[in-house]
Parts: C-alpha cells; sequence; structure tokens
C-alpha cells in the first residue's frame, strides 16, 4: 500500500463519522468468553497485549488513523499512524466480586458508553477478569466507519487461531528511512479535486442504472403486461423505544442453540432470519405487557443487510436496510412468524430491485458539513420524539465464525455482539452466529432501558414457546396427510403409524456458554413471582465505577 496516496472514507463509511454526536457514538464490538487452558498460570493480559502487538500490521483498520481534509473539501482519508501505543489500546479490567454474568453485562455497558479517540487508530480492546467461573471476556471496540459486521471477518481469521497452537506469522515491514506518513497540503487538495470529479463521472453513469430500476418498477411487465406493484414498508407504531437517547448503554448478552434455531426454520419453511425476528417480537410482546407498555398495532424492525461486492474492500461498509413487521400484536407464536416471513420476503424483494441500481458514492464538497449540522439539528431539537417513527428499533443477525477458536491457547466461547441505538430507535439487538451457537447481543439507551437485562432473559422462552407451536403444527399437518394418505383406496401397505406421524424431534437449549464441563457465570437471581411490574423494571444499582479512559 502507498501510504502517501490519498484514501478516501466511502460515503457510508464517512456517514458514520458524521452521525457521531454527544449522544450517539458509533462504534461496534463484540464481548466473549475465553477458557483458559487447564493449568494456566500466566498472565493472559499480558499474552494477549504481546500477542495482539504482533499482528496488528495485518489488519489496516488497526494502523491506521483518520485525517481531515482542508476546508473539510471531502470526507476524510486515512493515513497510516505514526505508532500504534498497544498499552493505550489493549487495556484490562477486572470485573468485582463475586463476579457474575449481570455485572459483566454491566462494566461492558459503561466501557460502550465511552468514545474512541479519533486522534488514533478507531480500536479498543478489553481484557476483563475476576469472574466467578474462571473464564476471561474480552471485549472489543471498533468504530463502524472503519468496520461493518461483514468486514469483521477479516480482524477475527487474523487475530484468532484455528488451534490452541498460535500461527506463525509475517513480521511487519521495515519502515525506511525518511518515509514520509503525512499529507501535504497540495496533495490532499489535488486528492480532493480528484475524487470529486470521480464522484460526478459516477452519478452520470448511475443515471441508466437507475432509470432501469425505476422503470422496473413504474412499468408493467413487457410479456405478461402485469405490474409488480411495489410492497409498502409496514407502518410503524410509537413505543417506548421510539425517544432521543444519552451517550450511556446498557449491555446485556443472552445464547440460543443455533442447530435448534435451523431446525425449526426448516419445519416452519421460512428462513433462519425470520425465526430470529420472530424469536426477538416474543421476547418483546412479553417485556412490553409486563410494562403495560406494548402498542396495540404490530411493531416493526429496522434490518440491516449487507450488499458486499466478494471482490470489493474489505474494509468498507455497504450495507442496505430494510424495514420488516414483527407482529407483536399477534397472540400465536406460529401466526407471528408466517406474517414476519411475508414481511421479510416482500421488502428483501423490493431492496433486491433497488439494489440493481448499484448505488455509488455521490457526496462531494460541503456534504460532510452539511450531513453533521442537519444531525446535530435532530438531535438538538429531539425530533425523534416529534416525528413519526421509521421503525421502532434495530434487529440484525451477522454471520460468525462456525468452528472453534482460540487466542493465545486459550478457547473462544462466545461471540455477543455490541451495536449501536441511535435517536428514534434506543435498542439495537443483533446476532452472532458462533460454532453449534447464535449469541445475542442486546444495547441499549441506558435511560431508557436500564433493565435491558431482563428482556434478553426473555428470549429463550420466547424461543421454547416458538419452537414447540411450530413442531405442534407441523405434526398436525403430518397427521392430515397419513390419515388423507391411509383413505385413500389401495393405500393400506403405506399407512403410516400414529405414533410416528405425531411424533416429532425434540431440542433442548443449551447454556450461556458452549461446554457443559465448564463452569456457567450466573445473574443476578430474578425477584420473586409477587414482585409488581414496577419493581420489576427498577434499574439495578451499579456496583462498578466509570472506567477511566
Amino acid at each position: 500500500m502507498n501510504h502517501l496516496s490519498v484514501n478516501h472514507l466511502s460515503d457510508q463509511d464517512a456517514g458514520f463519522l458524521y452521525l457521531e454526536t454527544p449522544e450517539t457514538p458509533q462504534h461496534v464490538g463484540s464481548v466473549s468468553l475465553v477458557q483458559l487452558p487447564e493449568g494456566h498460570a500466566g498472565d493472559f493480559y499480558e499474552d494477549y497485549k504481546a500477542h495482539v502487538a504482533s499482528r496488528v500490521h495485518l489488519v489496516p483498520l488497526m494502523h491506521s488513523r483518520l485525517q481531515a481534509m482542508p476546508l473539510e473539501l471531502d470526507h476524510p482519508i486515512w493515513v497510516e499512524a505514526e505508532r500504534v501505543e498497544i498499552d493505550y489500546h489493549v487495556r484490562h479490567q477486572t470485573v468485582p466480586r463475586p463476579g457474575r454474568l449481570d455485572q459483566l453485562e454491566e462494566l461492558v455497558g459503561r466501557l460502550h458508553s465511552n468514545f474512541l479517540d479519533r486522534s488514533r487508530p478507531l480500536w479498543e480492546f478489553y481484557v476483563i477478569d475476576g469472574l466467578e467461573s474462571g473464564q476471561v471476556a474480552i471485549y472489543t471496540k471498533i468504530h463502524h466507519a472503519a468496520m461493518d459486521g461483514a468486514s469483521s471477518q477479516l480482524l477475527i481469521q487474523t487475530l484468532y487461531d484455528p488451534t490452541p497452537e498460535p500461527r506463525e506469522m509475517p513480521p511487519p515491514p521495515r519502515r525506511r528511512a525518511g518515509h514520509r506518513l503525512t499529507l501535504g497540503l497540495n496533495t490532499l487538495v489535488r486528492g480532493a479535486v480528484a475524487n470529486a470529479v470521480r464522484h460526478e463521472i459516477r452519478a452520470l453513469q448511475f443515471i441508466p442504472d437507475a432509470l432501469r430500476t425505476l422503470a422496473q418498477i413504474a412499468l408493467p411487465d413487457p410479456e405478461t403486461l402485469s405490474y409488480d406493484t411495489p410492497i409498502k414498508p409496514p407502518a410503524t407504531p410509537k413505543s417506548i423505544f421510539n425517544v432521543s437517547i444519552t451517550s450511556q448503554r446498557s449491555f446485556a448478552m443472552c445464547t440460543l442453540p443455533l442447530g435448534s434455531l435451523k431446525k425449526t426454520a426448516k419445519l416452519a419453511d421460512v428462513k433462519l432470519n425470520d425465526v430470529v425476528l420472530a424469536v426477538c417480537a416474543g421476547a418483546l410482546r412479553s417485556y412490553l405487557q409486563a410494562r403495560h407498555e406494548l402498542p396495540d398495532q404490530g411493531m416493526t424492525a429496522i434490518v440491516p443487510m449487507s450488499l458486499r461486492d466478494p471482490n470489493g474492500p474489505v474494509s468498507a461498509n455497504q450495507n442496505a436496510m430494510f424495514l420488516c413487521a414483527l407482529a407483536t400484536d399477534v397472540k400465536d407464536p406460529v401466526r407471528r412468524l408466517q406474517a414476519i416471513n411475508t414481511s421479510s420476503s416482500a421488502q428483501k424483494k423490493l431492496l433486491g430491485t433497488l439494489r440493481n441500481a448499484h448505488m455509488p458514492d455521490l457526496l462531494s464538497f460541503g456534504g460532510g458539513p452539511l450531513m453533521r449540522a442537519l444531525i446535530g439539528l435532530y438531535s438538538r431539537a429531539k425530533l425523534a420524539e416529534k416525528l413519526p417513527p421509521m421503525g421502532n428499533l434495530w434487529i440484525s443477525n451477522v454471520p460468525g465464525p462456525p468452528v472453534p477458536l482460540y487466542i493465545c491457547g486459550a478457547r473462544l466461547l462466545s461471540f455477543a455482539p455490541c451495536s449501536i441505538p441511535f435517536h428514534g430507535a434506543a435498542l439495537n439487538i443483533t446476532a452472532e452466529s458462533y460454532c453449534d451457537s447464535l449469541d445475542f447481543g442486546f444495547t441499549a439507551c441506558r435511560r431508557t432501558l436500564p433493565d435491558v437485562a431482563r428482556l434478553a432473559a426473555l428470549l429463550p422462552g420466547a424461543y421454547e414457546e416458538l419452537r414447540l407451536a411450530v413442531e405442534k403444527q407441523a405434526a398436525k399437518a403430518a397427521g392430515k396427510v397419513a390419515r388423507k394418505t391411509a383413505a385413500a383406496p389401495g393405500s393400506a401397505a403405506r399407512k403410516v403409524p400414529a405414533e410416528r406421524a405425531k411424533s416429532t424431534p425434540k431440542s433442548t437449549l443449551t447454556s450461556t456458554t458452549r461446554s457443559t464441563a465448564t463452569p456457567t457465570l450466573r445473574r443476578r437471581p430474578e425477584p420473586a413471582a409477587g414482585a409488581t411490574a414496577k419493581a420489576a423494571a427498577r434499574p439495578r444499582r451499579s456496583r462498578i465505577a466509570p472506567a477511566a479512559h
């Protein structure tokens, strides 16, 4: 890579910088539980820090920093950092005794509330010990401008190993004597002008694709002369999540069995993502009913979707989103799942049509300051509480590593994501698959949802309700087919025994970790059954001081 080239952020990457206000930090991350090797007697933090230091040069985002353009003529650019101070970027924290799961979640929520320093590479990693299970947690934090969910796989592949024995990696290249890492004013201005010209050319090239997409939506099919009427996004009711937020975060995590979720999706003839949305909808319905704040109209989710080109840059954000009905006003879990499948299929079809337009980067001179001013106005005027909501919350599902991973000889047990709530959508639920599990991270505005762990605790029950209902319906359908087959003339030899027709595979929920041989973290005990909804929703008293940066 030529470090003196002008490497501009894309429109979408830069957008995450402009979206960052004093209330809305724009970093993403994850929390992983790690099982130390048997008989481990060293200092895992020091081992981890040395391990990360040996691989920083292999991940561009870890050794690059932002440089603003003169007079903000264009988006900022990435330049090589003069040095990466590992002791600053890799930090150590300890959970207070007794080291329960809810205490770890409390600490992660506080760490996730703090902004990243834009004068340095935009990442921080934390090793967290003191857990009563004897495990160690690793919390990572990276600015969304530098990485999205799909490009995070490059980081995972580089930092983690497929076996307990770390791989041999190439050493960092030697820096040439006199090699400049900063760009002169003339270079920056010339780069901004060249980038603006490229934007104008892309805009002109985009016109034919845009016209074809518009014609595909607005005009009838030339063969059938029928209209493919676009499906309107579902209407969104006002909810407790559609408010202006603060920078303080609450966090909780939960794990469900991936294999069982896939079986449920197959039995119901829907996508895995539909099941994820339905499970979240079931938990939201129970949670809001207990608070007497469930909207009469079904809620909606803003669902991000990757548009990544396999041949494109791995560090750039390439995402779109669609609005999906959650049918939280539907009591029956199977009917709710079917409504979600219908909505998501229709919106994905519309998004697929729009995707054909290949929207290029179009912002240029003055785009950054204008966007930042509009976001600032939206935040200061609390327009999220005055305008109709676009969606109630964010829900996304990211494919993760399918095989076990190791770090410094220790096995990773989970990959719970930490993500971004925003004004008007104070809750973000993100799931990431790892081995045979699906790890959920609930990230919320602390003022809006201080008890987000109670919502996360409802997820296993919501899935069990859905699983049983789907299996019951499948067994009922199989019974009808068997009776119809038995009643047909000459079908005696093909009768299906009632016992076999009614039998369905049973699945069980897994624990938060992936091995029954290892101890697990405990949450604080739940209130007694007679506790009132008001008491149940009361914020937990923090026992951890804010982390010092």
